[in-house]
């Protein structure tokens, strides 16, 4: 299977560095193909948070796959009911769904439709500019 990419979306902060703004782009889900989402786990600060807009009615299913990165992907894939409408998806055991490339794949039960996207904070200190 060759998954669509999503890339997580991170806030811009303005010039005061007191506001942080996103623009938001979502991806349309091919149920066939799955999700990875790049570098999802790379900022390390459970900040991470995936937005799945489901439209099909009566909800879907969403499966977040194990990685293979750490021991504790033992535990195996997890399964969650997704209503219709807005879910907001934060993982909490990380290790669990990393891949070794920092990366989250996620498949989407049979008639899924909707949107995804995935969102985070920068975590770590910025470079001085001098």
């Amino acid at each position: 299977m060759t998954r669509d990419i999503i890339d997580v979306q991170y806030p811009v902060l303005d010039h005061t560095e007191s506001v942080a703004n996103i623009k938001i782009t979502e991806k349309s889900v091919v149920v066939a193909n799955g999700i990875t989402i790049r570098d999802a786990f790379s900022n390390k600060n459970n900040s991470l948070f995936i937005v799945i807009n489901t439209t099909k009615s009566g909800g879907s299913l969403l499966t977040v796959k194990s990685g293979n990165a750490y021991p504790n992907s033992m535990l195996g894939d997890l399964v969650i009911e997704l209503p219709q409408g807005i879910s907001a998806i934060q993982i909490q055991d990380l290790a669990r769904f990393q891949t070794a490339d920092d990366s989250i794949d996620l498949d989407f039960g049979t008639g899924f439709t909707g949107t995804i996207y995935a969102v985070a904070k920068w975590a770590g200190v910025r470079p001085v500019v001098e």
